[in-house]
């Protein structure tokens, strides 16, 4: 009745599943675009932010400096990344904004924010991560790299010691213990995330060494803000490409890839089976 007085078609009708299928289609074609959408707003945003401290355009870069990690946790999100990495990115942009305040009070309460996303990324690189092998030919990797990132961290630490003020040494001395841990646990998971955590070590000895007084380069916060955005961003990246590594391998061997939403995807599985038995 409703097609012959040109009413358009009841709900099922004939034309309704060419509708669905389109829809399905555009937010598909949405969904994979919006990785690189969300990369190249980082990269303009991260452009903009650089450019403007070595400008010195204070209100540019405080507008945009708050605005880089949840575009690098958007990102995240768009490769189906796991929602612990975003926690730990937007931590990140916690300390960014409290870091900018230029208050002492702020700057340890930012440093506390920087440290809980160290924490978010050890746990992933726990999880995800290749083990430290204790015994046979990959000990003597695991034992070099160890040594290696503890004397970055005492001789570092040394060094600054005696140009900390009193109040600040032990926070920066147990921060710079967290991040030295969180770098060396960024080589379980490859190169690109080892690089990221080389790179947040930089940047953060970078400020401490502003902190203790040490002889700065030209634009010191172009420098501290250039490495950090590329250590977060390798951080992220080569956490992904892991995972993404992983998964093919497993998909290869003929197993489900576990992924970081699969008990999700399980959970819905199982109430669409059960959907399908109820009467």
């Amino acid at each position: 009745m409703a097609a012959a007085v040109g009413l358009p078609a009841a709900r099922g009708g004939p034309g309704r599943p060419g509708r669905r299928h389109e829809r399905a289609g555009r937010v598909r074609g949405a969904r994979a675009a919006a990785p690189a959408a969300t990369a190249a707003a980082l990269a303009v945003v991260a452009a903009v932010h650089l450019g403007a401290l070595l400008a010195g355009a204070t209100t540019a870069v405080h507008i945009t400096k708050p605005a880089l990690m949840p575009l690098l946790a958007a990102y995240v999100l768009a490769r189906g990344g796991p929602r612990l990495l975003v926690v730990g990115l937007l931590f990140g942009c916690g300390g960014d904004t409290l870091l900018q305040t230029g208050r002492e009070a702020l700057f340890l309460v930012g440093m506390g924010s920087f440290a809980v996303g160290h924490v978010c990324y050890l746990v992933l690189f726990a999880r995800h991560g290749a083990a430290f092998t204790r015994h046979g030919a990959g000990a003597a990797r695991t034992y070099r790299l160890t040594a290696a990132y503890a004397a970055v961290w005492v001789s570092v630490l040394a060094l600054l010691w005696a140009g900390l003020e009193a109040d600040l040494r032990v926070p920066v001395a147990l921060y710079s213990l967290l991040l030295t841990v969180m770098a060396l646990g960024a080589t379980r998971v490859g190169p690109w995330a080892a690089a990221g955590g080389v790179l947040f070590l930089l940047s953060d000895t970078l400020i401490a060494g502003g902190l203790a007084g040490w002889p700065q380069a030209p634009a010191p916060q172009f420098w501290i803000m250039l490495t950090y955005i590329a250590a977060q961003y390798l951080v992220a990246h080569g956490l992904l490409t892991h995972l993404r590594t992983g998964e093919e391998q497993t998909k290869g061997a003929g197993r489900k890839p576990p992924g970081p939403f699969a008990a999700r995807r399980g959970r819905q599985s199982w109430t669409a089976d059960r959907a399908s038995t109820m009467p």
